[in-house]
């Protein structure tokens, strides 16, 4: 495992492990709570991920007994106007609003409390992997603003209308396995657990083909944003690359010589 230096003052912590990418929410002293500064530096290191062509999969979670209590309104109150949630074409939005479009899978594993942002940071990623003390809260209402990272969206589509606005509309507290029946993670584990069991599946996708993984995740956010036409009309698109690629040809060799395929990414 490589490892950055890590300060006070770095909100994001950035390492290696192999193929893996984790990246931790490291201001437990503030419950983890998003400031600019930390806004900034996760959007870094996404992009720092993105960029790097050796890195399969990334891994967000939380220093302490929290995800993230969600924004630090005190620190941003004077700076949401100013732009801090904008991120140009270069950068990679942790909630996927604007910015550049991510390519590659991002597992994250949660605990204790995830308010607002969180939920939204979960619902942009790919695999959600939750511990059962996990509470939840989209209370951006209760605070005199509305969800603006992308909520009224996804939680929406994955819970379904009925479902989601008693929860949009009043910010009410609910648990994790109230989380599961509405489709906001992917799995429930006992508290403790959660890193190990995100970091399993993370090695299990830097596992599979690279050009696979990300053909079908660019398939899957082509209907996630443009609709389930389009996707599917443009899905053939993806397959000349794919079946001629090396992995393709790894792929059948593996399976006919009954072995684990060990893929290059070309």
């Amino acid at each position: 495992m490589t490892t950055d230096s890590t300060t006070q003052d770095n909100r994001i912590t950035y390492d290696t492990d192999g193929t893996i990418c984790l990246i931790g929410l490291n201001r437990a002293n503030k419950r983890n709570a998003f400031d600019s500064h930390m806004i900034t530096q996760l959007s870094d290191a996404l992009t720092r991920y993105e960029d790097d062509e050796h890195l399969r999969c990334a891994l967000i979670f939380a220093y302490g007994d929290h995800f993230t209590a969600g924004l630090d309104l005190v620190e941003l109150q004077d700076k949401l106007n100013d732009g801090v949630f904008e991120f140009d074409d270069n950068q990679i939005d942790p909630w996927g609003i604007s910015g550049r479009l991510r390519t590659k899978p991002v597992v994250v594993a949660v605990k204790g409390t995830c308010f607002t942002v969180a939920i939204e940071l979960m619902l942009n990623c790919d695999v959600v992997i939750a511990s059962d003390n996990c509470n939840f809260a989209q209370m951006e209402v209760q605070r005199g603003i509305m969800p603006f990272g992308g909520a009224t969206v996804r939680f929406v589509a994955a819970a379904g209308w009925q479902k989601a606005m008693p929860y949009l509309l009043t910010g009410k507290t609910f648990d994790a396995q109230t989380a599961d029946r509405l489709n906001l993670v992917s799995e429930v584990v006992a508290n403790g657990t959660e890193y190990e069991r995100a970091l399993t599946l993370a090695q299990e996708i830097s596992k599979a083909a690279p050009l696979g993984v990300r053909g079908a995740l660019s398939s899957a956010q082509d209907a996630s944003r443009n609709g389930a036409a389009t996707a599917l009309a443009n899905i053939h698109s993806y397959l000349p690359p794919l079946f001629h690629s090396e992995d393709a040809k790894e792929g059948v060799m593996a399976m006919v010589e009954r072995r684990e395929a060990e893929f290059k990414g070309y």
